[in-house]
Parts: C-alpha cells; sequence; structure tokens
C-alpha cells in the first residue's frame, strides 16, 4: 500500500466477539482500526462511525442499541461505509434491503459456528428424551419420584424434523444419521431434492414435517417469511408428545404457542435457546421455569472454538474488502456493482471479484 492509499477504516463498539479479530486485523497495515465507545451521546456515536469504510456490527438485536441498527436512517448518515459485517451468522440488526439501497455489502459469518450450534442442539435433543429437565426440578423440588414416573425415549431410530438445512442444519443431519440412524426430514423451501439428500435428509414441506417429527429443530434464519412461523397452527399438527428445539431465532416460534402446546401435552419438552427478547423477563416468561423446558442464553454458538472461527473469517472478509477484493459471503450480491462503484470514489481504487 503506497503513502497516499488511504487506510480502510474499520469501526466496531466497544468489543468484539473474540481477540482473534483484533489480531488477524491488528496484522493488516491496510487496516485502521477504530474502537468506539456506544456509552456516549447516540449522534457522537454515529459521527464517529461516519469516518469509516467498515462496521463491524454485533449480531444480536438486543445487545446493539437502535440507533446503531443498519437501517436506512443510520445508513443515510454513514457516507464512507462499502462493508458492513455481522459478528456472527445472524444478522438482526442489519437490514439487507437498506445495505442494497445505499451501496453497502453486507457480509456475515455463516458456517463459523455450525459444530458448536450443532452440538448444543443434539444435546438438548438427548436432554428432553430422557426428560433430564423434568428430574432435576423435581430433585431439586424435593420431590424426587419413583423413576418409572420419568420414563424417557431413545434417540437412537427417531424421526427428527430440520427446518432449514444450511450449514448448522447439515451438520446436525450428519450427526443424527451417524450417531443415531434417524431419520431425517428437512423443511427448505430454497433447495431442491437433490441437494437436500446430499445434506442427509428427505425433502418435505412443513406440514408433512411437523406431523412426522418425534422432534423439530430449528435452523432457519429470522426473515419475514420465518417470523411466527412456528405458531398455535403449527404445533396442533405436530406429533404429540414431540419435542421442540430452536437455536435459530427467537420470533420464529410463539413463546406463548410453546407454553400452550406445553400444558396440553402435545409437545413433551422443549429446548430453548433464542427468545422474542434476549435476555427474556422473568417475571413474565413463564418458560424460563418451566419442568419441561430447557432455557439457554443463547449460547449454543458461544464456545471458544467458534468464536475465535467467526472472528477470523470476519477479519479475513475485512482484510480481503480492503485489499480491492469482493468479500465472501455477501447477503446482498445484487449490491455489488453499485458497491463497485461507491468504493472507487471514495477509496479511489477499483475492487475484483
Amino acid at each position: 500500500m503506497s503513502a497516499n492509499t488511504p487506510h480502510f477504516r474499520l469501526g466496531y463498539l466497544a468489543r468484539v466477539p473474540h481477540a482473534t479479530f483484533l489480531e488477524v486485523t491488528g496484522a493488516d497495515p491496510a487496516i485502521e482500526l477504530v474502537r468506539i465507545e456506544p456509552d456516549r451521546p447516540p449522534e457522537t456515536v454515529i459521527a464517529e462511525l461516519a469516518t469509516c469504510h467498515g462496521y463491524y456490527v454485533r449480531a444480536s438485536r438486543d445487545e446493539l442499541p437502535k440507533p446503531f441498527h443498519v437501517t436506512d436512517e443510520l445508513l443515510a448518515k454513514l457516507p464512507l461505509l462499502v462493508m458492513a459485517g455481522s459478528q456472527g451468522a445472524g444478522y438482526d440488526p442489519c437490514d439487507p434491503e437498506a445495505c442494497t439501497r445505499a451501496g453497502v455489502i453486507l457480509v456475515n459469518q455463516a458456517g463459523g459456528n455450525a459444530e458448536a450450534v450443532a452440538e448444543h442442539a443434539v444435546g438438548m435433543m438427548l436432554a428432553l428424551m430422557k426428560r433430564m429437565p423434568e428430574t432435576h426440578a423435581a430433585m431439586r423440588a424435593g420431590e424426587a419420584k419413583r423413576r418409572e414416573l420419568f420414563m424417557g425415549r431413545n434417540l437412537l431410530g427417531k424421526t427428527v424434523g430440520i427446518i432449514g438445512i444450511g450449514h448448522v442444519g447439515t451438520r446436525v443431519a450428519q450427526i443424527l444419521n451417524a450417531a443415531f440412524h434417524c431419520r431425517v426430514l428437512a423443511c427448505d423451501p430454497y433447495l431442491d431434492v437433490a441437494t437436500v439428500a446430499s445434506r442427509g435428509a428427505e425433502k418435505v414441506e412443513l406440514t408433512e414435517l411437523l406431523a412426522e417429527s418425534d422432534v423439530v429443530s430449528i435452523h432457519c434464519p429470522l426473515t419475514s417469511e420465518s417470523r411466527n412461523m412456528i405458531e398455535g397452527n403449527a404445533f396442533g399438527g405436530m406429533k404429540p408428545g414431540s419435542i421442540l428445539v430452536t437455536t435459530a431465532r427467537g420470533s420464529i416460534h410463539d413463546e406463548a404457542a410453546v407454553l400452550a402446546a406445553l400444558e396440553s401435552g402435545r409437545l413433551a419438552g422443549a429446548g430453548l435457546d433464542v427468545w422474542e427478547k434476549e435476555p427474556p423477563p422473568p417475571e413474565s416468561t413463564p418458560l424460563l421455569t418451566h419442568p419441561k423446558v430447557i432455557c439457554t442464553q443463547h449460547t449454543a454458538g458461544v464456545t471458544h472454538e467458534s468464536r475465535a472461527q467467526i472472528t477470523r473469517i470476519a477479519a479475513e472478509a475485512f482484510i480481503a474488502c480492503a485489499a480491492g477484493r469482493m468479500p465472501p459471503r455477501i447477503l446482498n450480491p445484487e449490491v455489488k456493482p453499485r458497491f463497485a462503484e461507491r468504493y472507487r470514489a471514495i477509496l479511489g481504487r477499483g475492487i475484483s471479484e
């Protein structure tokens, strides 16, 4: 990089998921890291962010103050921004269509935490099939009963339905096929029969998946299509005594409907890693204390290994952009021509595929 070539200023709010991000980006002379303290007036934070070409965005919508979500309103105040990168596979605080309108590339870190999330989901399946939450609650309350009253089931040979068979769903299918010889069904409207089969599952429609599965595991992103997809009618179509696991995003399942299905016996148990509001308020979330529910705090992907991997992927994507290359995992590929024009105008150099 010549002395006259501008640095690629990369902003982030106070913290990153793992030190690997700072180590990798910090070693690249083309990157200028800009640490921004968010605990100041929003206009002050945005003014500093407006000097940046890249924005490393927190992935959880409730962990990022609303003024700093990547929306039309924020992007209108960031004239130099050419790339936004989510800190995870999810990108709830980022509006891809707004990014496209602004000529900004949006990327995520899909696949970087697939192993961690898949292990978490399968772990929940096992614990719920063996009724561990119920026995745990009874013993802690001093109400241990005859063991036969907590008769569980094996996961071996059961039918498991996967909603969304991307990186995580595929890894879940691999584990279930190899270790438990399950019949795996998958609902994914964006993949054909052959692709789903190559990922270890049978492609079916959602109604069939719900009706035939002993366990339903959600692995799709939160979009306008998936929001509130698993609600009262969906539970009504599920196999009686089935189990729900979700490590995807809150708002895909209706929490009140989950509670009703548990109370009616339609659901035998639920493993919930994601919530409408995170963390959920204890005083208004009865699922948190329900004996048939495993509750975790959106921690399925929070392992040392996955955090190191997703931050390395993100760092390498920003480094590619700073070097004049299109980054991988672009969520709004239709923006590429406009992005390339803005990149040249702002940074004074072209970008290649």
